[in-house]
């Protein structure tokens, strides 16, 4: 026995702090109502019956892992009040180990990225082309869709110039489909075995881990302009779609071509699109380097709250389609070629189908850290080409997943788990969360009364189509560029008919780009082989560039196909709907609180999010302030509607930089004066000096244009 006569009782039995008494309740927070976590299912598929709190932490009381009552996790144990920690201490080290273990390996690209789940609606134009259930007419298919950026690591900023993933999980009555593409719709290679290669040339030089998340530099200038086939995806990359405004106004694409198989068998080739219904818009470059710093979670805040209030974004679903020939030639463009566009004049995109995202996640690790897109999640009717950039996919993104999750039960994490029976007699592995009865985990047996049996070829199962394949005449390492066509081997026609589609304010934003981009390499030679790429694509561009760079201009040594341009490739077509716009509600403590709350009603009955910006916070007149003058810089509206003129000089910079973006701006009154002073003319373009009622409908006319493109193009 011990002797405890001697130990003070305050050592012995440690009082209970009075707010966790045994009385006092427990209310665990339940999500927002704009969240919502993964469908409650087991590993294996099969729904779970109750409520989704099931697996959330449970209890009032603080426990260990095993679920032993805690009553300090404040102090460790020691060796008297002064002594040393005791390695006995085993809360100490089972809450010490798992913090250390909380983080895994993030993703090599595509590391930052922020989601959303949604639900997709198909419209039944697919049913003659697949026979894909999600794809008929009125199926909804929940979904969780994942954006992000390439190049950067979870820490960098949004705002940069980078590609966009844009990756789709549909969780269909067949099984998990995943359609992993990017907001540009042609890649930097043509060969899989290149993809390490284009990496770690984007990537921070490795001597000094610089620069994070940004293409201006060496190494990748170095690798596009000697891998020539990259051409065509540097110039959507270094145009305006390389900068999106929102995550909500980006396109998307599936890149590839891919095989659909109908109920009778037939085969149609065909290339994924997500149209968005707000528009296809973008920021400007100074924008984008100012809210990288004012806000580096400007595209994942601007999807967050846009759901959280309402406006939930949406896209249009659609194919473009072709013969499924030998060849895989549509009007001499390869289809298998992932560095080539079929431009929308020669295939129209039919709609099939509308994807609307309605919640934001419960746990970002749970589910946007740990969701796990492969290309090889594939459902019936839904098959790959022979296209070698996609073939090499295959493999690589199952491997990936492996490596960061711990092993390849990573489809039994709740937000990839399908919402479809699993019986794949796959067994044991970590993280392995199912149990499996039986002893009969192989085919064929008769211990498991020869369960499982395969699935049915009619309706059931997942069978590639017989599709004809040439016969080969030798084992080569060499482009895939067929006999005949030279589709792969032509770097620069396409990139020609992108240039050439743009825009005039358009295509100087892209030569802006360039010689930033180029302007930031230390080598001449390489600048010089970038002046060699433009030249070989436009005349015009080549000589801009080089006189920002103070080069001569190189003369081409490319033949070129004159393409015809396509006007789809431009983002300027009209105006489109204004849903989650921000605007700037400019007040002092003169204004009148009924007419804020008038102008804030109109805007928010036109679906756009008023934002009441004073001089300090707090209340003026009753009206919440949402941003003072310290707090609110002009890259977080869309435009601004002046209903005083403090004399401020924030204010200024607010409208100054406002108007050099080309934003909408609306005065009422006296609230004038304040682009007066800017030297604003009442009668510019985007601009309005009106009563209430007008000013706010000019302004909402303006923000459906996105922007003054004629202020713009007029101060370049």
């Amino acid at each position: 026995m011990t002797d405890h006569d001697n130990i003070p009782s305050e050592f012995t039995h440690p009082p209970t702090p009075p707010d966790e008494d045994a009385a006092t309740p427990c209310e665990q927070a339940g999500p927002a109502p704009d969240q919502q976590g993964p469908a409650l299912r087991g590993p294996t598929g099969a729904p779970i019956p109750g409520d989704v709190s099931v697996r959330a932490q449970q209890g009032p009381r603080l426990t260990t892992p095993q679920g032993a009552g805690v009553a300090d996790t404040d102090h460790a144990l020691k060796a008297g009040p002064r002594g040393p920690t005791l390695l006995q201490d085993f809360h100490l080290r089972e809450k010490i180990t798992h913090f250390d273990h909380e983080r895994i390996p993030e993703r090599a690209v595509h590391a930052r990225g922020t989601a959303a789940h949604g639900v997709f609606v198909a419209n039944g134009a697919a049913a003659s082309l697949t026979r894909a259930k999600f794809l008929a007419a009125d199926a909804r298919t929940p979904v969780f869709v994942r954006f992000s950026t390439v190049l950067g690591s979870r820490g960098s900023a949004d705002t940069v110039r980078d590609t966009r993933g844009f990756a789709v999980k549909f969780y269909t009555g067949e099984g998990v489909y995943d359609l992993v593409g990017n907001n540009i719709p042609v890649f930097f290679i043509q060969e899989a075995i290149k993809f390490p290669d284009v990496i770690h040339a984007g990537k921070p030089e490795p001597d000094r881990e610089i620069p994070q998340a940004q293409s201006a530099h060496d190494t990748f200038w170095d690798f596009v302009t000697l891998h020539t086939e990259a051409t065509a995806h540097t110039f959507w990359n270094m145009s305006d779609r390389g900068l999106p405004r929102s995550y909500r106004m980006m396109e998307g694409f599936g890149v590839h071509t891919y095989r659909l198989v109908a109920e009778d068998g037939t085969t149609s080739l065909v290339k994924f699109h997500w149209k968005p219904r707000l528009g296809v818009h973008s920021m400007l470059w100074e924008e984008t380097q100012m809210t990288a710093g004012f806000d580096p979670d400007f595209h994942r805040r601007d999807l967050a709250d846009a759901i959280e209030a309402g406006f939930a974004p949406e896209w249009d679903f659609g194919v473009q389609v072709f013969p499924d020939t030998p060849e895989h030639l549509f009007e001499g463009i390869d289809l298998l070629d992932p560095t080539k566009i079929v431009p929308e004049e020669l295939a129209p995109v039919q709609t099939i189908g509308t994807l609307r995202l309605t919640a934001n996640p419960e746990n970002f690790f749970a589910e946007t850290e740990q969701v796990a897109f492969c290309p090889t999640h594939l459902v019936p009717g839904i098959e790959v080409t022979d296209d070698p950039l996609l073939q090499g996919r295959l493999f690589s993104y199952l491997d990936t997943q492996i490596s960061r999750l711990g092993g390849p039960n990573f489809t039994q994490l709740p937000i990839n788990t399908p919402h479809a029976d699993v019986n794949d007699l796959f067994r044991d592995g970590m993280h392995q969360g199912a149990v499996h009865p039986g002893v009969a985990a192989y085919k064929p047996n008769s211990l498991g009364g020869g369960c499982p049996y395969a699935a049915s070829f009619a309706g059931e199962a997942y069978v590639e189509s017989p599709t004809p394949i040439p016969p080969p005449t030798a084992k080569l390492r060499t482009s895939a560029n067929s006999v005949g066509s030279v589709s792969f081997a032509d770097h620069y026609s396409q990139p020609r008919m992108f240039y050439r589609s743009l825009t005039t304010g358009e295509q100087q934003h892209l030569a802006d780009a360039f010689s930033f981009e180029l302007g930031k390499c230390q080598s001449e030679a390489i600048q010089r082989r970038g002046l060699q790429m433009l030249v070989n694509v436009d005349d015009g561009l080549a000589d801009y560039v080089a006189g920002q760079l103070g080069l001569d201009k190189p003369a081409p040594n490319s033949d070129n196909v004159d393409l015809a341009p396509s006007p789809a490739l431009s983002q300027r077509h009209g105006s489109f709907p204004v849903d989650g716009r921000t605007v700037a509600l400019l007040i002092d403590v003169t204004t009148s609180g009924d007419a804020v709350r008038e102008v804030s009603t109109a805007l928010e009955e036109a679906r756009v999010r008023p934002m009441v910006v004073a001089a300090h916070g707090g209340t003026i007149d009753g009206v919440p302030v949402a941003r003072t003058f310290a707090t609110m810089r002009s890259v977080e509206f869309d435009g601004a509607l002046l209903l005083a003129a403090p004399t401020d000089a924030r204010v200024n910079l607010l409208v100054e930089e406002m108007w050099r973006h080309g934003k909408a701006i609306a005065a009422v009154g006296t609230a004038a004066s304040v682009l007066q002073r800017n030297g604003i003319e009442p009668d510019a373009p985007g601009i309005t000096v009106a009563d209430t009622v007008a000013a706010t409908s000019a302004l909402l006319t303006d923000l459906a244009e996105h922007r003054a493109w004629a202020r713009i193009e007029a101060d370049a």
